[in-house]
């Protein structure tokens, strides 16, 4: 048995390393896989959040580039708050899932208006504001301000399988982040949360690479489906199209061209409800406007 910061006591996995010698393991292995990446000791939250944001779903070798000509045009909360739209989803182009930079936007936003332009410093009040969620704010927590949080991505994930339950499958979340907690908590990995951190991306993207990818095991593991043809990528293109368009373009002409481009590509048109559902949740989700069926970013 091992006690959280909260003096719970939890059940340690027996079957693996126990914790003092796992945190120890970690760390060095940790350092031995090390990978300098640009958000790396970064004291701004708002870089680290942006980071975290733009790797959520996005390969660590896509970023760095859409990282720093993000933070070139929009370099704090107050600048991202005081760009249009159009201007901060032009800059997201690539990186896709679109939505992300929306939820940027309105972080910024509300941060600009009520928190004088300054992110919150705890986890609590990261996690309230739009967009972010455990892991997100967690990684500013232990990131940005250096302190120890419960940090459960993908990666960290892969970790905690990989060592402490090699055999086992569909294991759950709900298993792993007292075992997070503990571990983030403990005094070796609480002196340098970002070593503590980084080690363990470091290590589960090491994992990814050298054996069969250990986050399968995960019990709320899934395929991502395929981007070609799929509602995602008429999504994205609508929303390019769009964007390409400051004056303004009709739902008809954008219907038109999209199944231009989707007969190009061998595929079958769009029928009118399909696409009519799609700018409906981009119309909700303030990507772009309309006035007597005229899109306009």
């Amino acid at each position: 048995m091992v006690r959280r910061k909260n003096a719970e006591p939890i059940d340690w996995p027996c079957e693996g390393p126990a914790l003092d010698d796992f945190v120890t393991s970690m760390l060095a292995k940790g350092d031995e896989l090390y990978r300098d990446l640009p958000w790396r000791h970064v004291d701004d939250p708002y870089a680290v959040l942006v980071s975290e944001i733009m790797l959520q779903q996005t390969q660590v070798t896509r970023v760095g580039r859409f990282w720093e000509r993000f933070l070139s045009a929009f370099p704090t909360v107050d600048a991202l708050a005081s760009a249009a739209v159009p201007d901060v989803l032009e800059l997201w182009q690539g990186l896709g899932y679109n939505r992300r930079a929306l939820a940027l936007k309105r972080t910024a936003d509300r941060c600009a208006a009520e928190g004088a332009g300054r992110l919150p410093e705890t986890y609590e009040g990261m996690l309230a504001l739009p967009g972010i969620g455990p892991a997100t704010a967690a990684g500013v927590v232990a990131f940005a301000y250096q302190r120890p949080a419960v940090y459960l991505e993908t990666n960290v994930r892969s970790v905690f399988l990989h060592e402490l339950f090699p055999e086992e499958e569909a294991v759950s979340d709900k298993v792993l982040l007292p075992l997070v907690e503990a571990a983030a908590f403990h005094p070796a990995a609480a002196a340098d949360p970002r070593r503590w951190y980084y080690g363990l991306l470091d290590y589960g993207a090491h994992l990814k690479a050298t054996v069969p990818n250990p986050s399968r095991r995960s019990a709320g593991h899934s395929r991502q489906s395929a981007f070609e043809g799929s509602r995602r990528q008429k999504r994205a293109w609508i929303t390019r199209r769009v964007l390409a368009a400051p004056e303004g373009v009709s739902r008809a002409v954008v219907l038109a061209d999209l199944n231009t481009a989707e007969l190009a590509a061998g595929r079958p048109e769009v029928e009118p409800p399909l696409f009519d559902s799609i700018v409906a949740d981009l119309l909700a989700e303030g990507f772009f406007r309309e006035e007597n069926d005229t899109l306009t970013p």
